[in-house]
């Protein structure tokens, strides 16, 4: 298993780790004998020690990667500031109850309003101190990318939380585009119109002036200058434009390939100048006033913010001096989110802080435009995934889970084969000293049981008692390498093959898309029973059909780890984990496979006396996902009523059956896709 410091070249601020000898593998297949049998005892050392509310925020690392919007209380429970540091809080656990009781089932989706409007303030206040700071003689105006979460209720908070700081949408579409003309009332705030163009989204961008709509369409491909000077010819509109470079610099992690020379959207510099020749030919070189970069999402290293702001300063500055009006200079997104909590520059994570940010950008343009002698642009960034990300939160239940049965064998006897004998001998011998080499030998002996049962030298009773001695043996030994400072590498993946698969009521692909696709780490932990030890290790496996449909890589200071400290299920009681930080892209990104469909959405906001619920969106029902791929619900009720009657008129089913299957079939389309306790 590789660690950060590997992936990224940056080894995070820890103690070094005490590094054990590496013991002999055992090669023999010799006649080991028998013994007494042993009880196998998980953390022996550890097991009468009392559990603490610090240790789980420790182990779930919930102060990195949550605060001040995330912490656990003395119940055990996870609790939600949604104000941040200004007080008010909310208990995770009775809120999904209370919820439950008004017939919201899970998996749930819960928005928190107050968050969005604290990330909001957060974003606008550090820049607001970065131009103080360096008495930057321009002003801050943010946008939100649409694409990063459509959803109306969403949308429509996001403007209304944005008016007093001028908040604007940026639209990478017509669809988009349609939202942010029709949502974006705020007056001084901007519609950056990015993505592909046709002639009528150039003319509709350019209408919009009309309006009052401060919409400033942003060039990103050498053919929409000529549709740009036709549509505002015809129209007799001078519109407002900007041009999106391509620049050098480069992001880092997995969207650093979106940028560069070869990226998807920009022009490259001698495109940059064809434009302006083109513009300046039309009498529009006035018209250009804005310049945009995006060096890709989530960028984890300052450095490659400063050095994008750098460059493309310069290009701001040159383009100035080559006549264009220009007064905005969009840095894009790429404002990183910490999903791991571990502040180092890991693909999850960010070396930097959202002051950091703001500072490195009013500093540099400052420097740039103070040198060059040209006017000091407005800034504009379109940071989604640092505003949106936190403000909701996926709950969803487990349903069962299936566990490595492990007991404690039976004595061997003189009569069992000689692998059996090597097996059990193997277990009994598993000590602190020589566990490293017994798990070499119960591996070698399991493979030769195999072996000899695929020649028939084994009887399959056998061969389940060679696997039942070999689990018991990867059991004792997985007790004392939890308690060991270092666990060797060879025995790294004894933890995920003795983990248990706990099975959630939840779809991967619907509701944690970016899980699957491309492997993002989310935050996810119990949001109960916190003041109790998880003794259990799992991965989580979803509800569709797919072997893909889990989750088995979680967030960890060292690296990313494939198993989830989690709680035994108790009987008759509910178990609850929370995916916390998925509040951008995951909802419109997610798919109908197995036809989930949308969770159930509440929208929390906080009250003096506790909290209300502003918007209800009920989840997808089977009738409804059913239409998405062209089935009609009473066509299909109809089908089966015709074989209900002909297997009536055949004796094949009563009528107090088929009357039953009816009213199943009819209530079950009706009925949410995922699973009702």
């Amino acid at each position: 298993m590789q660690g950060r410091e590997e992936i990224m070249g940056v080894k995070p601020n820890i103690a070094e780790t005490n590094l054990g000898e590496n013991s002999t593998d055992g090669n023999g297949t010799e006649d080991r004998g028998s013994g007494a049998i042993a009880p196998i005892v998980l953390h022996p050392s550890k097991q009468a020690q009392r559990w603490t509310i610090e240790e789980s925020e420790e182990l779930y690392r919930i102060k990195g990667w949550g605060e001040p919007y995330f912490s656990i209380n003395a119940a055990g429970h996870v609790t939600v500031s949604p104000r941040g540091d200004r007080g008010g809080s909310l208990d995770l656990l009775e809120l999904v109850e209370a919820l439950g009781q008004r017939n919201l089932d899970l998996p749930l989706l819960i928005r928190f309003s107050d968050i969005l409007e604290d990330r909001i303030e957060r974003l606008n206040a550090c820049f607001s101190k970065a131009i103080a700071r360096y008495k930057y003689p321009g002003v801050y105006r943010g946008v939100f990318p649409v694409k990063c979460n459509q959803q109306r209720h969403l949308i429509e908070d996001l403007v209304r939380f944005g008016q007093p700081h001028q908040f604007g949408l940026e639209a990478g579409s017509k669809p988009e585009l349609m939202i942010a003309l029709a949502t974006l009332k705020t007056e001084g705030a901007l519609v950056i119109c990015n993505g592909y163009k046709d002639r009528e989204y150039i003319e509709t961008a350019i209408l919009a002036q009309r309006l009052g709509q401060r919409a400033i369409v942003v060039i990103e491909q050498l053919e929409e200058v000529e549709m740009v000077i036709a549509a505002s010819k015809s129209l007799g509109i001078q519109p407002v434009l900007g041009v999106r470079a391509k620049l050098m610099s480069k992001g880092i992690g997995r969207w650093g390939g979106s940028s560069g020379d070869r990226a998807k959207f920009g022009l490259t510099i001698p495109e940059i100048i064809h434009a302006v020749d083109q513009l300046a030919g039309a009498d529009m070189l006035s018209c250009l006033q804005l310049l945009h970069f995006h060096i890709g999402s989530q960028i984890s290293a300052i450095s490659k913010v400063k050095d994008a702001i750098r460059e493309s300063s310069q290009i701001y500055v040159e383009l100035a001096k080559l006549g264009a009006n220009m007064k905005y200079l969009d840095v894009g997104g790429g404002l990183g989110v910490d999903y791991d909590g571990s502040k180092t520059n890991f693909h999850a994570s960010k070396n930097y802080n959202m002051q950091n940010y703001a500072n490195d950008i009013v500093a540099e343009v400052k420097e740039a435009c103070e040198e060059g002698q040209v006017p000091m642009p407005t800034l504009i960034s379109e940071s989604g995934r640092a505003i949106a990300s936190h403000q909701s939160v996926l709950i969803f239940n487990v349903l069962g889970t299936s566990d490595v049965s492990i007991h404690p064998p039976e004595p061997s006897t003189e009569k069992e084969h000689l692998i059996l004998r090597n097996l059990s001998d193997t277990y009994h011998s598993i000590k602190a000293e020589n566990y490293q080499e017994a798990y070499h030998d119960a591996i070698q002996f399991k493979e030769e049981a195999i072996s000899l049962f695929n020649f028939g030298y084994l009887s399959l009773r056998e061969r389940a008692r060679a696997e039942q001695l070999y689990w018991a043996c990867c059991g004792k030994i997985q007790a004392i390498v939890r308690d060991v400072d270092y666990v060797p590498d060879d025995l790294e993946e004894l933890e995920k093959i003795m983990a248990s698969i706990y099975y959630i009521n939840l779809s991967v692909f619907q509701s944690a898309p970016d899980s699957w696709a491309i492997d993002q780490l989310f935050p996810i932990m119990p949001i109960h029973r916190l003041d109790e030890k998880p003794t259990e290790r799992g991965t989580l496996a979803d509800l569709t059909c797919d072997s893909d449909g889990k989750i088995d890589q979680f967030i960890d200071l060292l690296d990313v780890k494939h198993v989830l400290e989690l709680h035994r299920l108790k009987p008759d009681e509910p178990y609850y984990l929370g995916m916390f930080l998925g509040g951008a892209y995951q909802e419109i990104m997610g798919n109908l496979h197995n036809l989930f469909g949308d969770t159930n959405t509440v929208h929390i906001k906080l009250t003096p006396k506790g909290y209300e619920i502003e918007h209800v969106v009920k989840g997808d029902t089977m009738k409804e996902v059913l239409s998405y791929v062209q089935y009609d619900a009473e066509d299909m009720i109809e089908s089966i009523r015709k074989q209900t009657e002909q297997a009536l008129k055949d004796g094949n089913i009563t009528l107090q059956e088929s009357q039953r299957l009816l009213q199943n079939y009819e209530r079950c389309l009706g009925r949410y896709t995922y699973l009702t306790t």
